[in-house]
């Protein structure tokens, strides 16, 4: 990577001396060799010549392991090494033959600019040089090694398609071509990182898509000036509102079927080159909550499911908080059957209470965190193991107390139905512990109140973050908290669709 970075700076600083290429392929050949790609292992020449009776010489550079070498020699190098070149043919008629007779290959480009043929030649293209001819012709023979196309992990269903995105761009958007097939799909390309130059597509349906989102997006991209970027994390972290809060204000989805769906509303999405994942604007709090298999079963089990994660992540969130407060300053709210009962299971327990939950609360988050970062088959049995050991332990020693292990476990458990709220979840819990630490059931409302504040005051690229909660519109209830029937969903959201989105 290193290497690559290198001679990516290489070529920029020769690109602002060598403006054009000259007619001696030797001349040609030195500058790119000592020059741009000195010491560069990578770079493979090519030399060879055409047939009689007026001999040419040629080179052909390109990158190793990113094109198709076999594809090379049966469409550009046999056809030209049989080439018979007449003397009556001029410079511009033997270049017009060349391209139109000769080779075989459909993506042929005539190029003298040096800047783009650098460009050309690192992103995977083939250089064709001819003595006596002071342009080349870029060739796009591509190949290299990616990954199938296969169920992503991250966002597994029972029933829906099973495909996902691979790290290949036009591998991506031909996936959602095949699901949208409109004219008004459009895809239009830039580049992002000086040194990288990674190739990225904003992906937007014309008609449906709001124009002041979409002029806000390519405005925030182009302002992006870093020297790299691999991975659509990046670009997520630069562009997004609020950067300073935990919030996602910029969704991601590995899933075709997922990007296909938020086309459709009216969304805007944006994909990076080497990464699946797929990023998604604007992004709104209850799509946290949505997940693609919603719209694939029956809608009263789909609701169902859509409740369940509301509620697990309010239980996720604030039963520590909760019992730490009801614990600690509010133990006239408890039932007295109850008070006696945790009052005896926490007979002996040095630590206080607070210090408890925090203790406990941070014990399951490794043993998590070990778990993503080990392969699968250990990682689980790490995760279970662990919390089993550990809370009965911990239990036994007289560490913690018993009702103490029934909240981390509940706490945890609730966590799971929310994937892509886990790491917010966890901040959220530690925020209103410490607040109930301090005021009890006070400053748990004081923090609730707090987080209510944070989510009204923000926008997704000009869109309130709570928008369709904030409405008593049925059809921009529609698909909310429950999910309503297909017949009954016959318009988009105002807020995400069609001319209206910034504010």
């Amino acid at each position: 990577m290193k290497g690559f970075l290198n001679r990516l700076t290489r070529k920029g600083k020769e690109a602002n001396k060598t403006v054009s290429l000259s007619r001696s392929l030797e001349q040609n050949l030195t500058l790119l060799k000592e020059n741009i790609f000195q010491n560069d292992q990578t770079i493979v020449y090519r030399r060879f010549r055409t047939r009689g009776p007026q001999v040419l010489n040629c080179a052909l550079i390109f990158v190793d392991q990113m094109i198709d070498k076999e594809e090379l020699s049966r469409n550009v190098i046999r056809p030209l090494m049989r080439l018979s070149v007449e003397r009556r043919f001029f410079r511009p008629d033997l270049l017009k033959e060349i391209i139109e007779q000769v080779i075989s290959i459909s993506e042929l480009e005539l190029q003298d600019n040096m800047s783009k043929i650098l460009n050309g030649i690192l992103h995977g293209e083939t250089l064709l040089l001819i003595d006596g001819l002071a342009s080349g012709i870029l060739i796009n023979a591509r190949k290299w090694t990616v990954r199938s196309i296969v169920e992503p992990a991250s966002e597994s269903v029972v029933r829906g398609p099973r495909e996902g995105f691979t790290e290949t761009l036009m591998t991506n958007l031909s996936m959602v071509r095949r699901k949208i097939s409109s004219e008004k799909l459009r895809f239009e390309f830039m580049k992002l990182g000086t040194q990288t130059k990674t190739d990225v597509a904003i992906g937007y349906i014309d008609g449906i898509a709001p124009p002041n989102i979409l002029a806000e997006v390519k405005k925030r991209l182009n302002e992006i000036k870093v020297e790299a970027i691999l991975e659509s994390g990046y670009i997520e972290e630069l562009i997004k509102d609020s950067p300073l809060t935990p919030f996602k204000t910029v969704g991601h989805t590995e899933r075709p079927d997922v990007v296909a769906a938020k086309l459709l509303e009216g969304r805007i999405a944006i994909f990076c080159d080497g990464t699946p994942f797929v990023l998604t604007i604007p992004f709104l709090f209850l799509e946290a909550f949505q997940a693609n298999e919603d719209y694939y079963k029956n809608y009263f089990l789909a609701s169902l499911d859509r409740l369940i994660r509301y509620i697990s992540f309010i239980i996720t969130t604030t039963t520590p908080a909760i019992y730490l407060s009801l614990v600690t300053y509010h133990q006239e709210l408890i039932p007295t059957p109850l008070l006696l009962s945790l009052s005896a299971s926490r007979e002996g327990v040095p630590l206080p209470t607070v210090v408890e939950v925090i203790a406990m609360g941070f014990v399951f988050e490794i043993l998590r965190e070990g778990g993503v970062r080990l392969p699968n088959p250990i990682g689980s049995a790490v995760s279970i193991v662990g919390a089993i050991v550990l809370g009965d332990a911990a239990a036994s020693a007289g560490l913690v107390s018993s009702p103490m292990i029934i909240v981390v476990a509940l706490t945890a458990i609730a966590s799971f139905a929310v994937p892509k709220l886990l790491g917010l979840a966890t901040l959220i819990r530690l925020y209103l512990v410490l607040f109930s630490a301090f005021l009890g059931l006070y400053g748990f409302f004081f923090g609730i109140i707090g987080l209510f504040i944070q989510l009204c005051s923000m926008r997704s690229f000009g869109v309130p973050y709570l928008s369709n909660f904030a409405t008593l519109q049925p059809h921009e209830l529609q698909d909310t908290v429950i999910r309503a029937p297909w017949w009954v969903m016959s318009s988009r959201s105002r807020k995400t669709a069609g001319k209206k989105g910034l504010g």
